[in-house]
This record gives structure tokens, C-alpha cells and sequence, in this order.
């Protein structure tokens, strides 16, 4: 028994994460995974949203999507030669998940780390606004399971544009407050580091907005930043009933 136990251990490890991802509730789902600008909040370079957009990435594949179903977009995917990683603009976002949901039917995940402003969540140099984000969403993925993550000031503006049954909706900030964590020594912004440091404690999409909160609220009391972001969390009626079935790999 301990060799058939060494054996399959041995055997996960070398599969590739599209195998693993075979079996999941979530290997038909397309995803995108976008860094929406390249600027910390004093103007100067970051990497924070580009390795937010890496690093949500890893962690979706380790929870059971398949990295074939996913795309990453950048301002500067020239920078990033090895990971395939497309121009964030919403041209190529929306007919990249149109790509992505002819293979991947079953549902649909969109994740944007970025700025954020009263009027919408900023891409490149523009700003992406609620109205034009849920009319993409709405053109693509219909009615099937839906979940969006906004790592973003102010990104709770989001909220009465895309909240709908079949929705679940996850936003770093209320309407009228800043996130944190955008400086140019950031790793990460807060809400994306608690994300990715939340998936491997999370069964599901509920369970990780309330890991997520908890994990928020502790780190801004730690580094003292003010008033509190209080990220926001949107469960339809329809995909509440069915999250259970929902559920991550471990």
C-alpha cells in the first residue's frame, strides 16, 4: 500500500496542470486574468498588478481551472515574452474570453487588478466603466455561472451594474474608498496577496469572500492604513443555490 500511495504521489507530480485540472468543476470554465496598468499610486513602475495577474493565475489552475482556459492581458505583455500574455485593452479581453468560452462553456471568471476611480476601474490609459464592463459580460457569458473579482479603488462603484442571479461579484473596496498596497515596493496590492494567500484555505467562491474580508481587515489594522477599504460581496440567488458544487481543488 505505501508503494500504490508513493506511486500516485509520484504521479500527480508529473502530470501537467491541464490533467489535473480534468476532473475539477471548474476545467470547462474560461477565465481572464487582467493587469490593467503598470503605474504604483506615486506614478512610478510597479509590478504588483503584473504579478497579482501571474500569481491569481497559479493559484486558479492549483484550485482546478485549466490553464488552457485561461488568458492574461498586461499594458506591457512585451515584457513578458514566456507567458503569453496579451494587451490589456477591451477589445482583445472580450474576444479573448469569446475564444476561451467556445472550449470552455460551463462558466465564466473575469479578474482585473488595476487603479481604480469613482467612475470605473482604470485600463491602460482609460477608464473601464461598469456599464461597458456588464454589457461585455453580458454579450459573452449570458447567463451561465459568473464570477468577477475587482482588485480596485472605489471598486465597489461595480456593484449595481453587475450584481445579477447568476453572478457572484467580489470587489477590494465600497464605492467610495481606496484598497491598499499599489506602492512601487508592493508585492502585491493587499486585496490580490489575500486572495492568493486565501484559495488554499477556501472550499469555494463564498468561502473565499469571507477568508478574503477577514484577511483584508487584519492586514490594513497591521499597516495602519485608513479608513478601512472594506471590500464588498455580491452572491445571486441562482449561483448561491449551486456554489456548492462548486468546489476547489486541494
Amino acid at each position: 500500500m505505501k508503494a500504490l500511495a508513493a506511486l500516485l504521489c509520484l504521479m500527480m507530480a508529473v502530470l501537467p496542470a491541464s490533467a489535473l485540472a480534468a476532473g475539477s468543476d471548474f476545467a470547462n470554465w474560461a477565465a481572464v486574468v487582467v493587469a490593467g496598468d503598470f503605474r504604483a499610486h506615486d506614478g512610478g513602475p510597479t509590478e504588483a498588478f503584473d504579478n497579482a495577474r501571474r500569481d491569481v493565475t497559479k493559484a486558479l489552475v492549483t484550485a482546478g481551472f485549466a490553464p488552457d482556459h485561461i488568458n492574461q492581458f498586461s499594458v506591457r505583455p512585451e515584457l513578458y515574452p514566456k507567458e503569453k500574455v496579451l494587451p490589456s485593452t477591451v477589445g482583445y479581453i472580450k474576444s479573448g474570453l469569446e475564444q476561451l468560452t467556445k472550449t470552455a462553456p460551463d462558466g465564466c471568471l473575469i479578474y482585473f487588478s488595476s487603479h481604480g476611480a469613482p467612475q470605473g476601474i482604470l485600463l491602460g490609459e482609460g477608464i473601464y466603466t461598469p456599464a461597458a464592463m456588464s454589457s461585455m459580460i453580458d454579450s459573452v457569458c449570458g447567463k451561465k455561472p459568473t464570477v468577477v473579482i475587482l482588485s480596485a479603488c472605489f471598486s465597489g462603484v461595480f456593484m449595481p451594474s453587475l450584481a445579477d442571479r447568476n453572478r457572484v461579484v467580489l470587489t477590494a473596496a465600497r464605492a467610495d474608498r481606496t484598497s491598499f498596497g499599489c506602492s512601487q515596493n508592493d508585492k502585491y496590492p493587499y486585496y490580490d496577496d489575500c486572495i492568493i494567500s486565501s484559495f488554499p484555505q477556501s472550499s469555494n467562491f463564498r468561502a473565499l469572500a469571507i477568508n478574503v474580508r477577514g484577511c483584508v481587515d487584519k492586514r490594513e489594522v497591521v499597516e495602519g492604513a485608513k479608513p478601512p477599504s472594506e471590500p464588498q460581496a455580491s452572491i445571486g440567488g441562482e449561483i448561491a443555490f449551486s456554489l456548492p458544487l462548486y468546489t476547489f481543488n486541494k
